[in-house]
């Protein structure tokens, strides 16, 4: 199975780098805002996908994106990434299973590759 995984971060250099890192194993797709991932998310098929998305970004933050597009799109799993420390906001999010996990800024890719097999293992 090919995992897609859409990487949403209002900056260049995190989405080229997070990109990079990940295009040998996953089907890449990267946002540059809530509003051009959910466009994104609307042309796919139901195909399981991984979401993980940066917290602070303008007219939209992770988590808002990430509340439309479940409203849009069920089959996922999603992750926020973060410089700031995790707060209630994302615990609350974590509780009620809207995102699996917060991973803090910089980019581990050890870390979030782990956590992407987790979610996948089993998928069909």
């Amino acid at each position: 199975m090919n995992t897609t995984v859409l990487y949403v971060d209002d900056e260049d250099i995190p989405r080229l780098i997070f990109e990079k890192s990940f295009e040998s194993k996953y089907s890449i797709l990267v946002a540059g805002s809530g509003q051009e991932a959910l466009d994104k998310i609307a042309e796919l098929e139901d195909e399981f996908i991984v979401v993980i998305s940066d917290m602070r970004m303008p007219e939209m933050n992770g988590l808002e994106f990430i509340i439309e597009a479940r409203d849009q799109y069920k089959n996922m799993a999603c992750f926020i990434l973060t410089s700031l420390d995790q707060d209630d906001e994302l615990e609350q999010a974590i509780n009620d299973n809207l995102i699996e996990k917060v991973f803090n800024k910089p980019l581990n890719v050890a870390e979030i590759d782990e956590a992407i097999k987790e979610v996948t293992t089993g998928v069909a």
